[in-house]
C-alpha cells in the first residue's frame, strides 16, 4: 500500500470525529452565538456555553480546517456558509439534522451487527426500533421531526418546480408529516384538493401549517396507520421518504393498502432517491447506508421499484429526476 492510500484511508476513518464535531457544535448552538458578518472571541464562546476554552478552540479550529467556521485574529471565529447553515434561524437550517445524526452516531458502531444479522443497528444500540424509541422520547422525537425538514426541505421546491401534478383532483399525502410538501403543491395548483394522512401525534402540527397556508377549505387531515389502511377518496397518492424506511415485505403491505383504495385510473407517486448501477458516490448510496443502520429499510434501484410495484398491482410508468437527490417514481394500477 502506498503512502497515498494509507493517508486516504486514515482521512476517511477520521471522518467519524468530524461528524461528531459537527453534531456537537450544532447541539451546543455555537453558530447562533456568532453574529453574521462578525466574529467572536473563543473566550466569550467558551464562557457562554460553559465549555473548556482550549478544548473548544481546538474543536472550532478543526472544523475551520474543513470549511466550517473560520478563524480570525485574536482567536476569534466567524461564520462560513457551512457554519451559517448550522444556525437555528438560517433558511433551510441544517442544525436539527446535525443534532439528529448526533443521536444516531452510536448506531454506526453496530454496522457489524447489521452485516451479520440483516437487522438495523438502532435496536442493538438503543434496545428498540427507532420509531418505537422516538414514540417514548418526546425530546428526541421533536428533533427528529425538525431534522426531516433539515434533510428534505430543499427537495420540496425542486420537486414542485420539476414534476407536473396537473390533472390531479385530490392528492393524498401519506405520512405527510407537518404538511410542508402538500401545502407547497396545493399552493401551486389552486384547483387541487388535498388529504394529509398520518399518525395522531403529527396531526396538530399539520393542521396548524395547513391553516397558516390558508388551505383549510382545500385540505383535510385524516388520522391512521398506513400499515393498516389508506384513506379513500383521492385520485392520486403520494409518499415521500416512506418506502425507504421499510423492508421489501413491509413495503409490499403499504403498497397493497394503497392498491385497495386507489381508483383504476389513479396515480401513485413515490418520492425517493434512486440508486444508480455504478460505482460513483451519490446521496442515494449514503442514505442507503444510513437506512441499513437506522430502520432496516433501503434505497432502491429503478428495477427494484419496478418489481415492487408489480408485486402490489402497479406498473411503474416513469422516473422523473429532480435537481435534488430525489426522483418522482410514478405508477398506475394494473
Amino acid at each position: 500500500m502506498s503512502q497515498r492510500e494509507h493517508i486516504r484511508l486514515l482521512q476517511i476513518q477520521l471522518g467519524a470525529i468530524l461528524a461528531q464535531a459537527v453534531s456537537t457544535v450544532a447541539e451546543l448552538g455555537i453558530a447562533d452565538l456568532i453574529e453574521r458578518g462578525s466574529t467572536r472571541p473563543i473566550s466569550e464562546l467558551a464562557t457562554a456555553m460553559g465549555c473548556h476554552e482550549r478544548s473548544l478552540y481546538r474543536c472550532l479550529r478543526y472544523l475551520a480546517s474543513h470549511g466550517i467556521f473560520e478563524e480570525k485574529e485574536n482567536r476569534s471565529f466567524g461564520l462560513t456558509p457551512l457554519a451559517e447553515a448550522l444556525r437555528s434561524d438560517a433558511e433551510n437550517s441544517y442544525r436539527a439534522g446535525a443534532r439528529m445524526l448526533g443521536i444516531s452516531l452510536p448506531v454506526v458502531g453496530e454496522l457489524e451487527h447489521c452485516l451479520r444479522s440483516g437487522e438495523p443497528g438502532f435496536g442493538k444500540a438503543y434496545g428498540k426500533p427507532v420509531f418505537d424509541y422516538l414514540a417514548e422520547h418526546e425530546d428526541e422525537a421533536v428533533i427528529f421531526d425538525a431534522a426531516m425538514t433539515s434533510f428534505h426541505g430543499p427537495e420540496t421546491p425542486a420537486m414542485v418546480e420539476t414534476f407536473d401534478f396537473s390533472g390531479v383532483g385530490t392528492l393524498a399525502d401519506i405520512g405527510g408529516g407537518a404538511g410542508g410538501l402538500l401545502t407547497a403543491i396545493l399552493s401551486k395548483y389552486p384547483s387541487m384538493n388535498g388529504v394529509l394522512f398520518d399518525l395522531d401525534h403529527v396531526a396538530g402540527r399539520a393542521r396548524d401549517n395547513i391553516s397558516t397556508a390558508g388551505l383549510d377549505a382545500r385540505c383535510e387531515v385524516r388520522l391512521g396507520n398506513f400499515f393498516e389502511s389508506f384513506p379513500s377518496g383521492a385520485d392520486a397518492y403520494l409518499m415521500r421518504h416512506i418506502i425507504h424506511d421499510w423492508t421489501d415485505e413491509q413495503c409490499h403491505q403499504i403498497l397493497r393498502n394503497c392498491r385497495a383504495v386507489i381508483p383504476n385510473d389513479g396515480r401513485l407517486f413515490v418520492v425517493e432517491a434512486v440508486v444508480l448501477p455504478d460505482d460513483e458516490p451519490s446521496p442515494a448510496k449514503d442514505q442507503d447506508a444510513l437506512m441499513m443502520l437506522l430502520t432496516g429499510g433501503l434505497e432502491r434501484t429503478e428495477d427494484e421499484y419496478r418489481d415492487m410495484f408489480a408485486a402490489a398491482g402497479f406498473e411503474l410508468t416513469g422516473v422523473t429526476p429532480t435537481p435534488s437527490p430525489v426522483s418522482v417514481i410514478e405508477g398506475r394500477p394494473i
